[in-house]
């Protein structure tokens, strides 16, 4: 199994990189510090595989990897909660000016995040997060619905 899970994090790492990254870079707003996280996020995963249980897809579990990876390099913590961390950094890919993610409870800017900007499905962001879909879910739908009335509001 650990040769196999090695494999598959390998290719995990080849083939989606420059995804990773572009999350990582979001949140450290560095790129230099956005592939530190990448590789320390990966490495860390590959030498705790033997910990992975498989209880939820590799994918999830390495999001997970990165996303702490960053916001551990963002933070003089070591251990940062996704839920505790303040705003969110949007890079240029954002248009900071059309959407304000600031007016958004932390949950709500990292399920936004995590959905739109890293492209992740309901299910991958319940298990980075630990919550359940649905939790996700409504999460999301509340956070949409306070976007679309502070967009009306301000047209």
């Amino acid at each position: 199994m650990a040769d196999s899970l090695l494999t598959a994090i390998e290719s995990a790492y080849r083939d989606g990189f420059a995804r990773y990254q572009r999350v990582a870079r979001a949140i450290l707003r560095d790129e230099h510090l956005a592939w530190d996280a990448v590789q320390e996020g990966f490495a860390g995963a590959i030498r705790g595989r033997a910990g992975f249980r498989g209880e939820a897809p590799l994918d999830a579990w390495l999001w997970r990897a990165v996303v702490n990876a960053a916001l551990r390099l963002r933070s003089p913590s070591s251990e940062v909660l996704i839920e505790e961390t303040g705003e969110l950094p949007m890079d240029e890919d954002w248009h900071a000016d059309e959407v304000d993610l600031a007016q958004l409870a932390p949950r709500q800017r990292v399920v936004v995040f995590l959905r739109y900007y890293a492209d992740l499905d309901e299910r991958t962001i319940g298990l980075i997060l630990g919550i359940e879909r649905g939790t996700v879910s409504a999460t999301l739908h509340a956070a949409l619905g306070a976007l679309r009335k502070n967009l009306e509001v301000s047209q």
